[in-house]
């Protein structure tokens, strides 16, 4: 079998979210990054092969951006009613035609090279080309949800519940285990317009009355069937093959109880998909110079190296999922938001091995708060990032704590990663500028405050009548390249990035009404007369950035239309 040998900056194992995240940060920031992934498909439990939506913070304006944001507002402009293939396919360009990334997909990482205590190479097999790939690299990330390279390097790891005294965790056990939150083999409907049957397979579960689904809801106009749920009592990695097994027999034996066992409104409905690939909620954790416990996220996490947050309930999942008959799972309390520390994010004891994901280093109960993908992918958008800064200044992953962490979180932010309780600091060109505008005038120096979206009761953003303008001026002519701008993508939007069952009426996503679609930058030219220097259409992003280099001695941004909203709505205009 040929091999084949690649020498990158930076390499990620794992292609959900998280290692989306931390490639395409890197990359954009100049990191040369080769990202391997096990699967054919990129997004992990978001992707088609297990179809969870995608699920973050609770609360008002707590949406996470950045990446993510971005992926999902793609989504909704090309992918209107919500087709699969579609959703795949964003994410597969967002990763495939970024310069700077070699992707490796259908790439299973199975072995690394150590030198001393870091890792020096990771090998895969790629099983369409018959390939074995090894990837060297000065800096590595494990974004693989299983912690793949922890076993192969020897790196440290957890599995399974602390004891209630080690943390001081109030909802953890008494004596520690082995015991995790299990997997799920999803399944989705559609409705049709006339009667359906369903024949279920002879090795199917049988559920004749609700009765056999105790505290299981399922109204599939109400549940995405999460709870279709095993393996938390036996080993989540290592079993998986049988308990994908069992999880089938379930999956079909709960279409069969709906369809065919009582009246459940679903005659007209067929079953359109079951899940062949578990999706996974935890596995092995690294430990690193920091361990997030319950009590952490509990009081806020106000950590001066926060790099991301998380904001979901500490939702714990009883481990014998289906073969448990209370309510599967717990909801804990947990602020929201609460910071999660860069020193969660790398092996303490692998000197090159950044983690990112459900994988990094917490307990078990925060766990289950901080494994949500729009936190893992906020997650692994900080690593990438991370990761950047120590290619270009010849770092470990250590080394940035805490003399590096500033420059670390003013990048997030400048990427509108929203980090609680941080300013983004504001350019000096900005901040030297002459600010007025033509309506909105007491709300116009919050484009400049350094904050990108509402917090609490201050909006943080600039409303002004569509064709009204907002001005920058200074006393001489001043060179400008680049312009930043950060819309309103409405984060109080209740629709989940991808539809769990398809009614008749049919799907439809689209893009938030509140985003600017057109607007016009205008320069004072030198007989003092605004001419339109570029106009910015069919916009459908929240971060925008507009290469200008032009000299000037002012500018103005016009915006034309939205997508739907009245009043155009603004939080960040920046100079460089």
């Amino acid at each position: 079998m040929r091999t084949k040998r690649i020498k990158v900056d930076f390499c990620v194992v794992g292609g959900g979210l998280a290692g989306m995240c931390a490639a395409i940060s890197a990359a954009r920031h100049g990191a040369k990054v080769a990202l391997m992934h096990d699967r054919p498909v990129l997004g992990g439990n978001a992707s088609s092969e297990i179809r969870m939506w995608i699920g973050g913070a609770h609360g008002k304006n707590n949406r996470e951006t950045g990446l993510v944001e971005e992926f999902i507002l793609e989504n909704y402009y090309r992918n209107p009613n919500g087709n699969y293939s579609i959703w795949d396919s964003v994410l597969y360009e967002k990763v495939r035609f970024e310069e700077n990334i070699t992707l490796l997909l259908n790439c299973t990482c199975n072995d690394l090279t150590m030198k001393g205590n870091r890792i020096k190479s990771v090998r895969g097999w790629q099983l369409t080309t018959e390939t074995w790939y090894e990837v060297e690299a000065d800096l590595f990330a494990d974004c693989s949800g299983d912690s793949i390279l922890a076993p192969l390097s020897g790196a440290e790891y957890r599995i399974g519940r602390e004891a209630a005294s080690e943390f001081n965790e109030s909802i953890e056990p008494e004596t520690a285990d082995r015991k995790t939150m299990g997997l799920s083999c999803l399944i989705q409907a559609r409705e049709t317009d006339r009667p359906q049957k369903f024949i279920p397979p002879k090795w199917a579960n049988v559920y004749e009355t609700d009765e056999d689904l105790p505290n299981r809801g399922h109204d599939i106009l109400k549940t995405n069937f999460w709870w279709i749920e095993l393996g938390g009592d036996q080993d989540s990695i290592h079993d998986t093959e049988e308990l994908r097994d069992e999880l089938l027999k379930i999956a079909f034996g709960v279409w069969d109880h709906i369809k065919n066992r009582g009246d459940h409104g679903a005659d007209n409905w067929v079953l359109e998909w079951v899940g062949f690939l578990p999706g996974k909620r935890e596995s092995r954790r690294y430990v690193g110079d920091y361990i997030l416990t319950q009590n952490d996220v509990r009081s806020e996490g106000r950590f001066s190296d926060i790099v991301a947050y998380g904001g979901w309930s500490m939702d714990d999942h009883h481990p014998g999922g289906m073969k448990y008959p209370g309510y599967p799972t717990t909801y804990h309390p947990a602020p929201s938001p609460y910071g999660i520390p860069y020193r969660c994010l790398y092996s303490r004891n692998i000197e090159n091995l950044f983690c990112a994901g459900r994988n990094i280093s917490v307990s078990h109960a925060a766990l289950s708060s901080t494994r949500v993908m729009a936190t893992c992918a906020t997650l692994g958008q900080a690593v990438g990032t991370a990761a950047s800064i120590a290619v270009k200044e010849g770092l470990k992953p250590r080394e940035l704590y805490p003399s590096r962490i500033r420059e670390l979180q003013q990048m997030l932010m400048d990427d509108d990663c929203y980090l609680p309780w941080q300013k983004r600091e504001i350019s000096s060109l900005t901040q030297r500028a002459k600010l007025s505008a033509s309506e909105g005038a007491d709300q116009a120096e919050n484009l400049r405050n350094g904050i990108d979206r509402p917090v609490g009761e201050e909006d943080n953003g600039w409303f002004g009548s569509l064709g009204s303008w907002v001005e920058y001026s200074f006393d001489t002519p001043q060179r400008v390249q680049e312009m930043r701008l950060v819309f309103d993508s409405n984060l109080n939007r209740p629709d989940p990035n991808m539809p769990c069952r398809y009614p008749l009426e049919g799907v439809q996503f689209h893009v938030p009404e509140s985003l600017i679609r057109t607007l016009r930058v205008e320069l004072l030219d030198e007989k003092g007369n605004w001419t339109c220097h570029f106009r910015l259409t069919d916009n459908y992003q929240r971060l925008v950035r507009i290469n200008l280099d032009v000299t000037t001695k002012a500018l103005r941004i016009i915006p034309e239309e939205t997508w739907g909203a009245e009043k155009a709505h603004i939080f960040a205009w920046d100079l460089y």
